[in-house]
């Protein structure tokens, strides 16, 4: 049996950060620990202000639940394992509350935050062969196959979100995660998206470190990991209460809220820049999970890009929208500069940069 709970202690490493809990009508309800309000900060500084008092949760766009606390559960990929395990334990995965779902995130979460009681899945010898790991993923993929080893694929997704399988593995001091092909992808998609890193580093994007497992799987270094530290981070969807599943936002209002948040004016180019990066090399699953923030002593800061490749996006369109366009044109882009208060010389230079430098990868091309 799957565990239910009434309500949750969320705790950001050793320090407490407040608890949850459900209203009769099953909205997530969030009051900070009275020390955390002392010497801690907002989690999610749009929904979440640190302040005393109960703050509860609009039934949209997360099922009741805040956005910062929804970017710890898992989604496509990781919510199919999961009902794939407890299916296999006789346990219907849609029964559950948001705080069971949290419960089972746990401590291995992707951020800082941890939810207690601690019941996620662990499996009981670590396996990091990852051809191993691939054909497990592929049984569970071809739905014909059966895989023994769904509870070992539970706990190496930990929560990672989005479609595509992965696992996390480490590495020595470092902590990557290592996708696996769709059905729905390409041949060749590991060493597609590989090439799309390079080629952003090239164009001026911060990334972190990339590589190749077995010279087909992708792999990206974690970077809400500085070794054993974990670092707290919200997405665009979490800090905006958006959807990811749907068009819900435009860049326009992705840097002002960059802006907003970090008080930098260069994490505004940073998105400016990717924006162009992916209205030039046709990456349109640009959706509010696909961009986050990080938070450290000295404040918050734009996270290092991810999930940079070829995709179809929305109906053909950018899933976050480019001064309204979902097939946005050089002056839609600009457009969106104006609006955000940038410099006109400086985005010309940025433009013309990432222009250069993605030709091999260009929709023009």
């Amino acid at each position: 049996m799957v565990k239910t709970f009434s309500s949750l202690n969320v705790f950001l490493g050793s320090r407490p950060v407040g608890r949850i809990a459900l209203t009769p009508k099953r909205l997530v309800v969030f009051e900070y620990d009275p020390e955390f309000l002392v010497s801690g900060f907002s989690i999610s500084p749009l929904y979440l202000p640190l302040r005393s008092g109960l703050f509860t949760a609009s039934l949209e766009p997360f099922d009741g639940n805040f956005g910062v606390f929804n970017d710890s559960l898992p989604d496509g990929w990781g919510n199919l394992l999961m009902d794939r395990y407890f299916a296999s334990q006789g346990i219907q995965l849609q029964a559950l509350s948001v705080l069971d779902r949290l419960s089972l995130v746990g401590s291995a979460g992707m951020g800082a935050l941890e939810y207690f009681p601690d019941h996620h899945i662990q499996f009981d010898e670590d396996n990091t062969d990852i051809s191993f790991l691939a054909g497990e993923v592929a049984k569970v993929i071809s739905e014909t196959q059966y895989s023994d080893h769904l509870k070992l694929l539970v706990d190496k997704n930990g929560s990672s979100g989005g479609a595509r399988p992965k696992v996390l593995i480490s590495e020595g001091a470092s902590s990557w995660i290592v996708k696996f092909p769709s059905s729905l992808d390409p041949p060749g998609i590991g060493r597609i998206e590989h090439n799309y890193s390079i080629v952003a580093r090239k164009c001026g994007i911060e990334m972190p470190r990339t590589k190749l497992f077995e010279d087909q799987y992708f792999a990206t270094e974690r970077f809400d990991r500085i070794g054993n530290k974990r670092i707290h981070m919200i997405s665009a969807s979490g800090l905006l209460n958006a959807s990811h599943r749907y068009p819900s936002l435009d860049y326009t209002e992705i840097i002002k809220a960059s802006f907003a948040l970090t008080r930098d004016i260069e994490n505004s180019y940073r998105l400016f820049r990717l924006m162009i990066f992916n209205v030039l090399t046709g990456n349109k699953d640009d959706h509010a999970k696909n961009f986050s923030f990080l938070h450290s002593d000295e404040g918050w800061r734009l996270s290092p890009a991810y999930d940079l490749v070829p995709s179809p996006g929305f109906n053909g369109n950018h899933t976050t929208t480019v001064a309204g366009e979902g097939q946005p044109l050089k002056k839609d882009i600009f457009e969106v500069g104006q609006r955000t208060g940038l410099d006109k010389r400086k985005m010309t230079h940025i433009f013309e940069e990432v222009y250069e430098n993605c030709a091999s990868i260009r929709l023009d091309n």
